[in-house]
């Protein structure tokens, strides 16, 4: 089966820092893939890499069997994705900016999709609300509406939930946890590593740019260890756990 994304020695360069380093992974199609590192690990610039946003320095990505660096746009009109910091459009509501989403991605029933969205989501109540007056955690259930509106197959969530509350954290979880199931891909990056070990089935430590580690978190739990002291150990090694 081809995996869901690849990157070879991925690398990308800013001046004189190396934010990622010849970073080699590969994702299977139907894994809840956890991208695991503290702040400022080159987490967000992976995730950047491969949605096309920013271009590597070096090596290679391919999502869903296309070359990243050759077809960003055509990457990311098949994927969902969910940057890490909230940007709706600040002069739209939250029901005109999903209408926006439908019609660029050409939903044929969006309107049945945003009522689910705002229902489940429980922000129904702030959907003529502007993106700009919306708090925090409402504009992420919004940013987590649009990235699934046309149900890809492959989503990328920077810090899926670091903006809920410990409900609407469940309420994600469970969906995520059902999404999975259904054949679909999550690829996410996070530093709350008790989320990481509950949710997800495959990880990835990196760590300032240095990818340390892959694995199956059920071969960390199995052997009875948490995921959060598997980590802590690569990471205050600099990779031998």
């Amino acid at each position: 089966m081809t995996p869901a994304l690849t990157a070879h020695t991925l690398t990308k360069t800013y001046g004189e820092t190396t934010a990622l380093d010849a970073v080699t992974l590969s994702v299977e199609q139907g894994a809840l893939f956890g991208l695991l590192g503290p702040n400022g690990s080159g987490k967000t610039t992976m995730i950047k890499l491969l949605t096309g946003q920013v271009r590597p320095s070096g090596g290679t990505a391919t999502v869903l069997g296309r070359d990243v660096a050759a077809d960003p746009v055509g990457v990311r009109s098949l994927v969902g994705i969910i940057p890490e910091q909230e940007t709706p459009p600040s002069f739209l509501t939250a029901e005109e900016y999903l209408r926006l989403v439908g019609a660029i991605r050409k939903i044929p029933d969006v309107e049945e999709g945003m009522a689910w969205w705002f229902d489940y989501l429980e922000f129904g109540d702030k959907r003529d609300v502007l993106c700009k007056d919306l708090s925090r955690g409402t504009r992420q259930k919004l940013m987590f509406a649009q990235a699934f509106l046309h149900r890809p197959v492959l989503a990328l969530i920077d810090e899926p939930l670091i903006n809920f509350d410990p409900i609407m954290q469940e309420q994600v979880k469970d969906y995520l946890a059902g999404y999975v199931k259904e054949g679909n891909t999550i690829f996410i990056s996070t530093h709350i590593l008790e989320i990481a070990e509950e949710i997800c089935s495959d990880f990835a430590v990196l760590h300032r740019g240095r990818l340390l580690s892959t694995g199956k978190v059920a071969d960390i739990t199995g052997a009875g260890r948490h995921l959060g002291d598997y980590f802590l150990s690569l990471v205050r090694t600099g990779g031998h756990a």
